[in-house]
């Protein structure tokens, strides 16, 4: 129009389908529409059979994008009602758990109320709270020792730095190498933990909180150390509890039996464990273990690292803190009826895998994990096993290893 002004010639009133398109109420984005313009002035018009296609062509897209756009607003809705609904139920069970269950704790926590609420997550906000009370303090750590033993640790980190010799009378035997080396091992582990966190790395607001429970627990188990996967249970719990009682929680939870097996790599206590989760595995999933068999994918591949970490570095931190709400009322079954229910969510993929390839799939599970499928896989695990249960099954091992080492010096070695 602009050029048409300018040279002189009178511009063209707009076309009614030009109006047309203007008063429509939806319009998707797209130069399909061009489809209803008129052609240049300097080819011939369009036929009338075609300009009615085109129209009815057009009408169609925007019949379609209106769909779609009533599809997606419905799901937006769908979503935000569910959210909504999750909000409403968290919110109902954190007034459960204040006002019913904690108050009463010693008698309330093993109620099936409880146990049924329990299964569902624990809300985050008593997360906290709730593990403390599960676990338990056998060990009788207080806040003082606590900020004994880290002002211990504090006084050999500055020790080591500054290249002294001083030995504490706690650590006769252990040679100064060997706590330089542990020491050096908590700061790259440090760095590792949770890393697309960012809030465990240097400068982060919890790295320095990490570093010190770790450190004052060198401190008060030195025959223990500080052992690879520590970094990630430490972790998890100062997400939820205060340093100090993170602390008694971590110390108290290591002190467990299948956890000290497993950080003092008692070799012979951690055959025991996976012998007795083959039992289990056997009698749920025969199928996939005569496979895992055949291709000779023994329990410790994968369960080492989901057992030392306690599943916080191989499950999506969220499904992690229910694994571990479950784990605090149930204790070690739960961390292999766990194991189990994952075999069991991908059975039919692993069945058709290699050794290669299930022992790479099971040490980098898939990152988008829904809890409620995982939750919906353990919950059909049966931990019992021709009348025995969990503890039955590994105390019989148990008593088989020793009467087997008794029988036979040379298994000692």
């Amino acid at each position: 129009m602009e050029y048409e002004d300018k040279a002189g010639r009178p511009s063209r009133p707009p076309s009614p389908k030009q109006n047309v398109r203007k008063n429509l109420d939806f319009e998707p984005l797209s130069t399909t529409a061009l489809i209803l313009e008129d052609r240049p002035a300097n080819l011939p018009a369009k036929p009338a059979e075609e300009a009615q296609k085109h129209r009815q062509q057009y009408e169609e897209m925007v019949l379609q994008a209106k769909k779609r756009e009533l599809k997606e607003a419905q799901r937006r809705r769908k979503q935000l009602e569910e959210r909504c609904k999750v909000e409403e139920s968290i919110g109902n069970a954190v007034l459960t758990w204040n006002n019913e269950i904690l108050p009463n704790w010693e008698t309330m926590w093993c109620s099936k109320k409880v146990r049924d609420l329990w299964w569902q997550g624990i809300p985050p906000s008593v997360r906290g709270k709730v593990w403390s009370l599960a676990i338990g303090n056998e060990l009788n750590i207080t806040h003082e020792l606590f900020d004994i033993c880290l002002a211990r640790a504090k006084e050999r980190w500055r020790s080591l730095s500054t290249g002294g010799s001083e030995v504490e009378n706690e650590d006769a035997g252990f040679s100064a190498a060997d706590r330089e080396a542990s020491l050096e091992l908590i700061k790259l582990d440090i760095s590792r933990t949770f890393p697309n966190l960012c809030i465990f790395q240097q400068g982060g607001p919890y790295h320095d909180m990490l570093h010190s429970i770790l450190g004052a627990y060198t401190c008060y188990r030195p025959d223990v150390g500080y052992v690879q996967g520590m970094s990630f249970i430490a972790a998890v719990l100062i997400l939820n509890l205060d340093t100090a009682d993170a602390f008694i929680a971590f110390s108290n939870l290591l002190n467990k039996p299948c956890q000290m097996a497993f950080f003092r790599v008692d070799h012979g206590l951690m055959l025991t464990y996976f012998a007795a989760f083959e039992v289990f595995f056997e009698e749920n999933l025969p199928k996939l273990f005569a496979h895992f068999k055949k291709n000779n994918l023994t329990a410790d591949i994968y369960l080492i690292d989901w057992i030392f970490t306690l599943y916080s570095k191989s499950l999506p931190l969220d499904l992690a803190c229910r694994i571990w709400d479950v784990f605090c009322r149930d204790g070690e079954e739960f961390l292999f009826r766990t194991a189990l229910g994952i075999l069991k969510l991908f059975e039919d993929i692993l069945t058709r895998m290699d050794f290669i390839h299930s022992a790479q799939f099971l040490t980098r599970l898939p990152e988008d994990l829904p809890a409620d499928e995982v939750f919906a896989a353990i919950s059909t695990v049966q931990m019992q096993s021709r009348n025995k249960k969990w503890a039955q099954v590994l105390s019989a091992l148990q008593k088989d290893s020793r009467e087997m080492e008794k029988g036979s010096p040379s298994l000692r070695h």
